[in-house]
């Protein structure tokens, strides 16, 4: 079964929580007229258009292609661009290919991707909600948003960003440190939340890797003193892991590293030297179903649980975790966006379960979920 053609959409998907968000999709057709989809690793507007036209630019490696050699497309996208960006650019574009070609072979096969990787452990996949970005400022806020989109909803694990005033500096580090006031809105923000949801909740903090060593280590440890965190999100930025490490030797809650991590090989001296206690690849912008699962392998090893990152992307980027998560033995918990959810029920052919804090995958062939190209169509930018 041969690839005869591509085509990308670079979709405005509106605000699915703090900021607009624009996503790049992939169309793959074939021979045998099965159509696949997939979904590059880029959330914003100037992301996305890179992707876009990265994935036009490789069409002409594709076309011709065996659609069943996954494996060698991966590397052969990976390794077209080892003199410039093989990870991060290579592997966001390198992740729609991907998705595409899984979705191809589980509907030319009749069977799920799950099935394709091996079979279940699972059939419903544990969720915890990220609501760091839902817009609310103060602590009573906080404290609403954690009723309603947490544990009305039949979440046990949420995760969220408390430390308002670093947001200028989510996509632009600068000294690492946050004001004495700053801080202090932060543990209350954390305080009326963990009200809200109780002591056996579990409260995961994501720091964005906006701050130097001295400040991580001391809001980890009085995050994890006063509140019990569940782990420390990117406590450093993500380009040191001699930073993590010295982070890592001197606080006591759980780390968790690898939204911005792109490859096996960027996950290995991580593993090798201890520096987290949770792994979470995002499975798009490490290179799909086909990268994270092998990134699952390795995490394996070592003892480490899998969390893989899903926020704010769109509804294959949780799909395909899903996929893989359903299939590892090393597995804690997926993460989802509440707010995103009636975007996924637009855009899809078939509406994602979401059930009491899990999501159920439907069994149907390939990722299960189409989206439909009318609205493709409708929110595609020129």
């Amino acid at each position: 079964m041969k690839i005869t053609d591509t085509k990308v959409y670079t979709v405005d998907a509106g605000d699915v929580g703090r900021e607009p968000v624009t996503w790049t999709y992939l169309r793959v057709d074939t021979d045998a007229g099965i159509t696949g989809w997939g979904q590059a690793g880029a959330c914003h507007r100037d992301a996305a258009l890179v992707c876009r036209t990265g994935l036009e630019e490789i069409r002409e490696l594709l076309v011709g292609e065996e659609a069943a050699d996954i494996e060698r497309i991966w590397h052969k996208i990976y390794r077209r661009f080892t003199y410039f960006a093989s990870r991060g650019f290579a592997t966001a574009i390198a992740a729609a290919v991907d998705l595409a070609l899984w979705d191809i072979k589980g509907k030319e096969t009749g069977k799920p991707v799950y099935d394709l990787l091996g079979g279940r452990f699972r059939d419903r996949i544990l969720l915890y909600n990220n609501t760091w970005f839902t817009g609310a400022q103060t602590p009573d806020e906080f404290a609403d948003c954690a009723q309603k989109s947490v544990i009305d909803v039949g979440y046990t694990a949420s995760k969220l960003d408390p430390f308002l005033t670093m947001r200028p500096f989510h996509r632009m580090y600068q000294d690492g440190q946050i004001t004495e006031e700053g801080e202090q809105l932060g543990y209350d923000i954390v305080d009326a939340v963990r009200s809200v949801v109780g002591p056996e909740h579990e409260i995961l903090i994501d720091a964005h890797g906006h701050y130097n060593v001295p400040t991580a280590i001391r809001l980890s440890n009085t995050l994890f003193e006063l509140f019990g965190i569940h782990w420390f999100e990117e406590p450093v930025p993500p380009e040191s892991t001699d930073a993590l490490q010295t982070v890592r030797e001197n606080t006591s809650a759980p780390i968790c590293v690898g939204e911005r991590l792109h490859t096996r090989w960027d996950f290995l001296p991580i593993l090798q030297n201890r520096l987290a206690d949770y792994i979470m690849p995002d499975t798009l912008w490490t290179g799909g179903i086909t990268e994270v699962r092998k990134i699952a392998n390795l995490a394996e090893i070592y003892g480490v649980p899998l969390s893989p990152h899903c926020v704010p992307m769109g509804p294959h980027e949780i799909i395909s975790a899903a996929h893989v998560c359903s299939t590892i033995p090393n597995f804690y918990r997926l993460e989802s966006g509440f707010h995103a959810i009636p975007t996924y029920e637009e855009m899809l052919d078939t509406p994602i379960l979401f059930e009491d804090g899990h999501l159920v995958l439907n069994g149907k062939p390939g990722l299960g979920y189409d989206p439909l190209e009318d609205w493709l169509e409708a929110h595609n930018l020129d």
